[in-house]
């Protein structure tokens, strides 16, 4: 049985550009989480520490840049409209490299850089299914002319975690707190943040894929 003494830290990976409702999504259910789960922390990670204008104009204090950012179990990448200028950085590329496949995961379009950085090669991934304003394609689309094998699903696992788009940020936050304390855990949180039923309705709607080509 998954110890909930355990001490998990989850990276969570921002740019400029980021949208507020995947921070939200990510730290905010980590926050909630807390309650239940003493030892359970984030580390709040972008390219460099300090101010970082999410989409919307709201900016957002990081504590931690690529270069002094702590080991953590996991790390997720978050989505926004500056995906692009973030999945063409450099630095970002070295860093999610630098990263074991198993430690990786993102939400929405946060799987646009992880497959710009190659740590989806080889590997099944979701994103948001729906274009949005100036976009001319769905970024799943995208994902897929790119060669990924892009699935419609909440979550999928193929070794790195990647979730579907927008509030479904919290969907693939919950999967991971399962996927380190269990199910009977993850479900106590959803119940917490009265998510439970919405995390039943889109796992029936769209569902979750855990493949066995990347797994132990």
């Amino acid at each position: 049985m998954p110890d909930r003494t355990a001490a998990i830290r989850f990276g969570i990976v921002l740019y400029e550009g980021v949208e507020p409702i995947d921070l939200g999504g990510t730290v905010g259910v980590l926050s909630m989480a807390r309650r239940l789960l003493p030892n359970l922390t984030d580390a709040v990670i972008a390219r460099e520490a300090g101010s970082v204008r999410m989409a919307g104009g709201l900016a957002v204090e990081v504590p931690y840049g690529f270069e002094d950012a702590p080991p953590c179990d996991v790390y997720v990448v978050c989505g926004g409209p500056g995906w692009p200028r973030a999945a063409a950085d450099a630095a970002m590329r070295r860093f999610l490299q630098g990263r074991a496949p198993d430690r990786l995961a993102s939400v929405c379009t946060g799987a646009m850089i992880l497959a710009e950085a190659g740590c989806l090669n080889g590997r099944a991934a979701t994103t948001r299914r729906s274009a949005a304003g100036a976009e001319t394609a769905a970024p799943l689309d995208v994902l897929r002319s790119g060669g990924v094998d892009a699935r419609t699903a909440v979550v999928v696992d193929d070794g790195v975690v990647t979730g579907g788009g927008v509030s479904l940020a919290i969907d693939a936050t919950l999967y991971l707190i399962g996927r380190f304390y269990g199910s009977a855990v993850r479900d106590e949180v959803a119940a917490l943040i009265e998510y439970d039923r919405a995390l039943k309705a889109n796992e029936d709607a769209l569902g979750v894929l855990r493949l066995e080509s990347h797994l132990d």
